[in-house]
């Protein structure tokens, strides 16, 4: 596995990514693939690339399939924090997961991140996840609650 920058011509996973990050309790029936088209998840994903603070990483496999990806911005997300700290999405696919590839994804961006001297970085995560474990372990903290979701954050 080897985890390198997004190349422009990948930058159309970000929409199969996205929706892979939607988490979905064994009991929820999954929400139509339409639903990264909402203006609430576009923020995520509309213009990628556009922006200085637009920043992806993905994780490669046999140099060609692509099995997890890890973005961030500065947006108005769920996880916003304030206009100079990225917030940042990520997600593995399914047959991956529980392998670390999340967690070294994680730690590259951190490290791009304060290469670049952002002074912290913001998510959200639904309380439920186990994300939310992989997060804490990596440092991150709860910033505050807003119903079934932590806002957390680290301080780069």
């Amino acid at each position: 596995m080897e985890i390198r920058e997004i190349k422009r011509n990948e930058y159309h996973l970000l929409d199969d990514f996205l929706y892979k990050a939607i988490f979905i309790t064994e009991n929820e029936i999954a929400p139509p693939r339409e639903v990264t088209k909402f203006p609430e998840l576009q923020v995520y994903i509309k213009d990628f690339g556009k922006f200085k603070d637009d920043i992806a990483l993905v994780a490669e496999v046999d140099k060609r399939q692509i099995i997890g990806m890890i973005w961030s911005r500065i947006m108005n997300d769920y996880g916003h924090i304030d206009d100079e700290t990225p917030s940042l999405a990520m997600s593995v696919t399914k047959e991956y997961q529980n392998k670390g590839i999340g967690t070294d994804l994680l730690k590259e961006l951190i490290k791009i991140l304060r290469k670049k001297n952002y002074k912290k970085v913001s998510l959200s995560v639904q309380k439920d996840n186990y994300a939310v474990k992989l997060y804490q372990k990596i440092g991150f903290k709860t910033y505050r609650e807003s119903g079934e979701e932590f806002i957390m954050l680290l301080e780069l």
